[in-house]
């Protein structure tokens, strides 16, 4: 869940990948970054975000707690795909629907674009990626005061996409958390998915001696691939997490 506090994403300064262009659209509180093999179709992506977003904001009207339960919710059988999609994952995590929203926002355009023909997307939706690629790229990891894994970052090779790779914090940027993790990555097929055990894990992490049972959580969701958890100078990683430094 998201506060009214924004913070520039300095993060988007870094990257590095001179083979992809590069498009950010601002619509209302949804702020991506997209890179693609070939020029965006800036209209045709602007035009989706601003869908799928009605579809979010119309079942709000409908049922107000979509909004601000921290608790999964059921939604009614005519809701569409995307407010289906972010409900069933919130409930796979146990936390409410707002904490996937960015990270099915970025997946269910990732796919769109894919179907229109682009073979590489990156979607950066507030710290969530959906990432389709043919070529290995990595993925940094920002942990901001545990300056000591600044440059680690995550290898993700092309067989491994369509992934979602998506990151929370309790000291970093305008997301509700009620842990003081620095980074919590989880790595998924599903953005929608990573996302919310993303949330849910860092909410988890209040101490060095919750890492471990936070990490337990995370790798006990079916679908979670991999789990990079962060806190001070204390670093825990699971499952399909290949490291390497930018």
């Amino acid at each position: 869940m998201k506060t009214d506090k924004y913070q520039r994403r300095f993060y988007r300064d870094w990257p590095r990948s001179k083979d992809l262009s590069s498009t950010r659209i601002l619509t209302k509180e949804t702020d991506v970054q997209i890179w693609t093999d070939k020029p965006l179709n800036k209209e045709f992506a602007q035009e989706r975000i601003k869908y799928y977003r009605w579809q979010i904001e119309n079942y709000i009207t409908r049922d107000a707690r979509f909004l601000t339960s921290l608790k999964p919710l059921s939604v009614e059988l005519n809701a569409s795909q995307i407010i289906k999609e972010i409900s069933e994952q919130a409930k796979k995590a146990n936390v409410g629907p707002m904490a996937s929203v960015a990270g099915t926002i970025a997946e269910f355009l990732g796919r769109d674009l894919i179907k229109k023909g682009y073979r590489q997307v990156i979607i950066e939706n507030g710290g969530d990626i959906f990432i389709k690629t043919t070529r290995i790229r990595k993925v940094g990891i920002y942990s901001g005061r545990s300056k000591l894994w600044n440059k680690i970052c995550l290898k993700i090779k092309p067989k491994d996409t369509p992934l979602g790779i998506c990151a929370s914090s309790g000291t970093i940027g305008h997301s509700v958390s009620f842990g003081c993790a620095d980074s919590v990555v989880i790595i998924s097929k599903s953005a929608s998915l990573a996302d919310a055990v993303a949330t849910a894990t860092a909410n988890r992490v209040n101490s060095k001696q919750e890492m471990q049972s936070a990490l337990d959580f995370a790798r006990s969701v079916k679908g979670v691939l991999g789990v990079v958890i962060i806190l001070k100078n204390n670093f825990m990683s699971w499952g399909k997490v290949e490291l390497d430094s930018l």
